[in-house]
């Protein structure tokens, strides 16, 4: 089997926010298909990581997109477009003009896509049925510009009802939690056909769980992100790529 070269470029999503480790570092379903990849094979598995966050879908394109092809991988991964999602202003048509970008230059490279929609948070959040149906209208945009590729290695998060659910989100409801990523690693390993670990599918809910109350989450979460907004910074400035170039992955 030829080796495998897998490098993800994305926003938090990506990046694994929500997945935070004891040390203050995030993890992520990215990481956890690195390892998973390299257990099913049976032999070590070549990782970056470039992905940022709080980054809008064509600045990933931007900035991550020949990086990640310089590297020579056999396989990229690419998400976009929640940020973007939240702005009301921002067309469909301009966030799936981005995909096929991608699709684009892994063809002239031949490098194999690995396409995934994030997760559906709408249930949690104020404005909830504002970005059901915004969520709606860019997946099925994304979906119909690789209808006709087989080729392209579909994970699709956004229509799975199971992880809408509380149990697999962090606080901030926007991100999901480490219970989250592994049931999105355990789809992108299905969708390459590799062996997805025991238990990774639906892990036992998270006995430490923050529900935060109304006012707690509009202080905690939704006002920063908010003020953020207002001066036009990012959470993501500043922050480098936590595997800017090829990490070694070997078999547990």
């Amino acid at each position: 089997m030829a080796s495998v070269r897998f490098v993800a470029i994305g926003d938090s999503f990506t990046e694994g926010v929500g997945d935070e480790r004891a040390d203050g570092n995030v993890r992520g379903w990215a990481d956890l298909v690195a390892r998973g990849w390299a257990d099913s094979r049976g032999e070590s598995v070549h990782y970056a990581n470039l992905a940022i966050r709080g980054k809008l879908v064509w600045p990933i394109v931007r900035e991550q997109l020949e990086r990640a092809l310089a590297l020579e991988p056999t396989h990229l991964s690419f998400n976009g477009g929640g940020n973007d999602m939240l702005r009301p202003r921002t067309s469909v048509s301009h966030i799936a003009d981005a995909f096929s970008h991608v699709l684009r230059r892994c063809d002239e490279q031949g490098v194999r896509l690995i396409l995934l929609s994030g997760a559906n948070p709408s249930g949690q959040l104020p404005l909830g049925r504002v970005v059901q149906r915004r969520g709606d209208l860019m997946s099925a945009a994304v979906v119909r510009r690789v209808a006709d590729r087989p080729d392209v290695v579909r994970a699709l998060n956004w229509p799975d009802r199971e992880l809408s659910d509380p149990s697999y989100w962090s606080e901030d409801r926007l991100h999901m939690n480490s219970r989250g990523h592994h049931r999105v690693a355990a789809r992108v390993l299905d969708a390459l056909g590799e062996r997805v670990p025991e238990g990774w599918w639906s892990l036992p809910p998270l006995p430490d769980a923050v529900r935060l109350a109304r006012g707690d989450y509009m202080r905690d979460h939704l006002g920063p992100w908010v003020r953020r907004r207002l001066t036009g910074t990012s959470s993501g400035d500043g922050r480098e790529a936590k595997y800017g170039t090829w990490t070694e992955i070997s078999p547990s």
